[in-house]
Protein backbone atom coordinates (compact mmCIF):
# COMPACT_ATOMS: atom_id res chain seq x y z
CA UNK A 1 0.00 0.00 0.00
CA UNK A 2 2.71 2.45 0.77
CA UNK A 3 4.26 1.78 -2.43
CA UNK A 4 1.31 2.68 -4.30
CA UNK A 5 0.56 5.49 -2.86
CA UNK A 6 4.31 6.78 -3.14
CA UNK A 7 4.14 5.65 -7.06
CA UNK A 8 1.14 7.92 -7.26
CA UNK A 9 2.47 10.70 -5.67
CA UNK A 10 5.74 11.03 -7.87
CA UNK A 11 3.65 10.23 -10.72
CA UNK A 12 1.13 13.32 -9.71
CA UNK A 13 4.54 15.59 -9.08
CA UNK A 14 5.64 14.60 -12.61
CA UNK A 15 2.49 15.44 -14.57
CA UNK A 16 2.28 18.98 -12.35
CA UNK A 17 6.31 19.86 -13.26
CA UNK A 18 5.40 18.78 -16.64
CA UNK A 19 1.97 21.40 -16.54
CA UNK A 20 3.88 24.04 -15.14
CA UNK A 21 6.59 23.70 -18.12
CA UNK A 22 4.09 23.67 -20.60
CA UNK A 23 2.12 26.54 -19.06
CA UNK A 24 5.89 28.65 -19.51
CA UNK A 25 6.34 27.66 -22.47
CA UNK A 26 2.89 29.03 -23.79
CA UNK A 27 3.84 32.37 -21.76
CA UNK A 28 6.96 32.84 -23.40
CA UNK A 29 5.64 31.80 -26.93
CA UNK A 30 2.63 34.43 -26.28
CA UNK A 31 5.15 36.78 -24.98
CA UNK A 32 7.59 36.14 -28.20
CA UNK A 33 4.02 36.46 -30.55
CA UNK A 34 3.33 39.81 -28.76
CA UNK A 35 6.52 41.35 -29.57
CA UNK A 36 6.24 40.84 -33.36
CA UNK A 37 2.76 42.43 -33.67
CA UNK A 38 2.56 45.62 -34.65
CA UNK A 39 0.01 48.65 -34.14
CA UNK A 40 -1.56 48.14 -37.13
CA UNK A 41 -1.94 44.27 -36.86
CA UNK A 42 -3.73 45.04 -32.99
CA UNK A 43 -6.38 47.89 -34.92
CA UNK A 44 -6.84 45.36 -37.81
CA UNK A 45 -8.48 42.95 -34.80
CA UNK A 46 -10.72 45.87 -33.43
CA UNK A 47 -11.81 46.92 -37.20
CA UNK A 48 -15.51 47.08 -36.98
CA UNK A 49 -15.79 48.59 -33.71
CA UNK A 50 -16.39 51.81 -32.20
CA UNK A 51 -13.05 53.93 -30.85
CA UNK A 52 -11.91 57.05 -29.53
CA UNK A 53 -8.83 58.46 -31.15
CA UNK A 54 -7.27 60.70 -29.10
CA UNK A 55 -4.51 63.08 -31.08
CA UNK A 56 -1.69 64.69 -30.39
CA UNK A 57 -3.01 68.32 -30.64
CA UNK A 58 -5.64 67.03 -28.02
CA UNK A 59 -8.74 66.86 -30.65
CA UNK A 60 -10.60 63.35 -29.79
CA UNK A 61 -12.29 61.70 -33.28
CA UNK A 62 -14.67 58.45 -32.24
CA UNK A 63 -16.39 56.36 -34.77
CA UNK A 64 -16.73 52.86 -36.20
CA UNK A 65 -12.88 51.71 -36.93
CA UNK A 66 -13.26 50.44 -41.02
CA UNK A 67 -9.89 50.19 -41.74
CA UNK A 68 -6.22 50.07 -40.62
CA UNK A 69 -3.37 50.53 -42.85
CA UNK A 70 0.18 50.55 -42.34
CA UNK A 71 0.17 54.46 -41.63
CA UNK A 72 -3.33 55.00 -41.07
CA UNK A 73 -6.95 54.90 -39.85
CA UNK A 74 -10.40 55.24 -41.15
CA UNK A 75 -12.84 55.92 -38.66
CA UNK A 76 -16.62 56.41 -39.91
CA UNK A 77 -19.49 58.39 -38.10
CA UNK A 78 -22.76 59.43 -38.72
CA UNK A 79 -21.74 62.15 -41.55
CA UNK A 80 -18.05 61.71 -42.25
CA UNK A 81 -15.25 59.32 -42.60
CA UNK A 82 -11.80 60.40 -40.92
CA UNK A 83 -8.23 58.98 -42.15
CA UNK A 84 -5.70 59.59 -39.10
CA UNK A 85 -2.05 59.16 -40.12
CA UNK A 86 -0.67 57.11 -37.03
CA UNK A 87 2.33 59.49 -36.07
CA UNK A 88 -0.82 62.28 -35.20
CA UNK A 89 -2.15 59.92 -32.33
CA UNK A 90 -1.74 59.76 -28.96
CA UNK A 91 -3.44 56.65 -27.53
CA UNK A 92 -6.33 54.85 -28.66
CA UNK A 93 -9.45 53.91 -26.49
CA UNK A 94 -11.56 50.78 -26.88
CA UNK A 95 -9.18 48.33 -28.96
CA UNK A 96 -9.80 44.79 -28.26
CA UNK A 97 -7.29 42.29 -27.17
CA UNK A 98 -7.16 40.32 -30.85
CA UNK A 99 -4.15 41.12 -33.55
CA UNK A 100 -4.45 40.34 -36.83
CA UNK A 101 -1.70 40.27 -39.80
CA UNK A 102 -1.87 41.93 -42.65
CA UNK A 103 -2.14 38.58 -45.26
CA UNK A 104 -2.23 40.37 -48.43
CA UNK A 105 0.77 42.11 -50.05
CA UNK A 106 -1.19 44.78 -52.22
CA UNK A 107 -2.71 46.21 -49.04
CA UNK A 108 0.25 46.10 -47.15
CA UNK A 109 2.04 48.85 -49.24
CA UNK A 110 -1.20 51.13 -49.71
CA UNK A 111 -0.29 54.23 -47.67
CA UNK A 112 -1.85 57.47 -46.68
CA UNK A 113 -0.52 59.04 -50.17
CA UNK A 114 -2.63 56.36 -51.72
CA UNK A 115 -5.62 57.25 -49.57
CA UNK A 116 -4.80 60.98 -50.34
CA UNK A 117 -4.83 60.56 -54.10
CA UNK A 118 -8.07 58.96 -54.22
CA UNK A 119 -9.77 61.57 -52.36
CA UNK A 120 -8.48 63.61 -54.77
CA UNK A 121 -9.69 61.62 -57.65
CA UNK A 122 -13.02 61.98 -56.60
CA UNK A 123 -12.99 65.88 -55.90
CA UNK A 124 -14.65 65.58 -52.74
CA UNK A 125 -14.55 68.50 -50.15
CA UNK A 126 -12.08 67.90 -47.01
CA UNK A 127 -11.22 69.14 -44.31
CA UNK A 128 -8.14 68.97 -42.53
CA UNK A 129 -6.98 69.30 -39.07
CA UNK A 130 -3.39 70.21 -38.51
CA UNK A 131 -1.35 68.70 -36.07
CA UNK A 132 -0.16 72.02 -34.24
CA UNK A 133 -3.57 73.30 -34.34
CA UNK A 134 -5.56 74.41 -31.32
CA UNK A 135 -9.38 74.93 -30.64
CA UNK A 136 -9.12 78.28 -32.06
CA UNK A 137 -7.04 76.79 -35.54
CA UNK A 138 -10.34 74.49 -37.53
CA UNK A 139 -7.47 73.60 -40.00
CA UNK A 140 -7.76 73.82 -43.85
CA UNK A 141 -10.74 72.97 -45.82
CA UNK A 142 -10.91 72.75 -49.76
CA UNK A 143 -10.16 70.05 -52.27
CA UNK A 144 -7.20 67.87 -52.98
CA UNK A 145 -5.26 69.18 -56.00
CA UNK A 146 -2.34 67.49 -56.10
CA UNK A 147 -0.58 64.10 -53.73
CA UNK A 148 3.31 64.15 -53.64
CA UNK A 149 5.56 61.68 -52.05
CA UNK A 150 5.26 63.32 -48.67
CA UNK A 151 3.04 66.29 -49.16
CA UNK A 152 -0.56 67.45 -50.33
CA UNK A 153 -1.63 70.34 -52.18
CA UNK A 154 -5.01 71.53 -51.07
CA UNK A 155 -7.37 73.98 -53.08
CA UNK A 156 -8.69 76.33 -50.53
CA UNK A 157 -12.60 76.50 -52.26
CA UNK A 158 -16.11 77.65 -50.47
CA UNK A 159 -18.59 75.81 -48.83
CA UNK A 160 -20.42 73.48 -51.70
CA UNK A 161 -18.33 75.12 -54.95
CA UNK A 162 -16.99 72.69 -57.44
CA UNK A 163 -13.28 73.40 -57.36
CA UNK A 164 -12.80 76.03 -60.33
CA UNK A 165 -9.91 78.48 -61.17
CA UNK A 166 -12.05 81.31 -60.12
CA UNK A 167 -13.29 79.46 -56.64
CA UNK A 168 -10.33 78.85 -55.30
CA UNK A 169 -8.89 81.24 -52.60
CA UNK A 170 -5.43 80.41 -52.22
CA UNK A 171 -3.74 76.53 -52.39
CA UNK A 172 -1.63 75.24 -49.35
CA UNK A 173 0.86 72.88 -49.30
CA UNK A 174 0.75 70.67 -46.27
CA UNK A 175 3.05 68.28 -45.49
CA UNK A 176 2.20 64.88 -44.58
CA UNK A 177 4.45 65.28 -40.97
CA UNK A 178 1.58 68.28 -39.84
CA UNK A 179 -1.22 65.82 -41.22
CA UNK A 180 -3.27 65.60 -37.85
CA UNK A 181 -6.99 64.25 -39.80
CA UNK A 182 -8.60 64.55 -42.75
CA UNK A 183 -12.44 63.98 -42.74
CA UNK A 184 -14.96 63.95 -45.94
CA UNK A 185 -17.98 63.51 -46.43
CA UNK A 186 -19.22 59.45 -45.56
CA UNK A 187 -19.62 58.24 -49.22
CA UNK A 188 -18.51 54.64 -48.07
CA UNK A 189 -15.34 52.94 -48.08
CA UNK A 190 -12.03 54.40 -48.80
Amino acid sequence: MRWEALFNDMEAQFAEGDRLSMEGEISERARADAAGLGLADRLRGSLGTHVKVHLVSGAVFEGNLTYAGADAVVLNDKRHQVLIPHDAVSRYAGLGLFSVSETSAVRSRIGLSNALRALGRDRSEVAVTLRGGDAEDPGVTGVIDKVGRDYVDLAAVRPGQARRALHVGQVSTIPFSALAAIRSPFMGEL
